[in-house]
């Protein structure tokens, strides 16, 4: 099973990283697949540690995909690490072991500590389009322009119906991303 989730590691100044990120999630087992390069896979290489943080602020996803990195965080309570402020539940991980890919490697990590702050009151259509228009901008440059087009019009259907301010938000930060990409301008 993969679980949409965001990863907070540190490096070894205390320098936090927050990452959105599908983890695998097999019994008692969290497989994290970075790539190759990426903050999160230096950080949980130097580290050992990570915090998976459930939370249902899809801004925080479509935030970190779109330049938006600064949220919030608290100490983590059983390693060196921090959590997101809004996490509804988290879990700290220590890394067991990796198995090396040259693209994405295998991080197999177990629980240390886990905690629910808030009940998760369930996801609106909205949530759902933010999220899945987030994971879309982050593979631009590996799909088609023309199917992320026909996808985000799908998900817009669901976002118009149901979603709140949050989900504006959200949406209106991957559609920017979108339309840069679409005349050609970085970001």
């Amino acid at each position: 099973m993969i679980q949409e989730t965001i990863v907070t590691t540190q490096n070894s100044l205390g320098v936090a990283h927050i990452a959105p990120m599908g983890i695998h999630v097999n019994g008692e087992e969290f497989i994290i697949l970075p790539f190759y390069p990426s903050t999160t896979l230096n950080n949980l290489l130097e580290s050992k540690t990570a915090v998976i943080n459930y939370c249902d602020d899809v801004r925080i996803f479509a935030g970190c995909l779109t330049g938006r990195r600064d949220w919030p965080l608290k100490p983590a309570e059983k390693i060196n690490g921090q959590v997101l402020s809004c996490a509804l539940a988290h879990t700290e991980v220590e890394l067991v072991r990796m198995e090396e890919d040259a693209i994405r490697p295998k991080l197999f990590c177990r629980a240390v500590h886990s905690v629910n702050h808030a009940p998760f009151m369930g996801f609106n259509r909205g949530q759902y389009s933010v999220l899945e228009a987030a994971i879309l901008i982050s593979r631009l440059d590996r799909l088609p322009l023309e199917k992320i087009k026909s996808e985000i019009e799908y998900l817009r259907m669901g976002l118009e119906k149901t979603a709140g301010d949050r989900e504006r938000e959200a949406w209106s930060w991957v559609m920017a991303v979108i339309e840069d990409f679409k005349t050609g301008v970085k970001t």
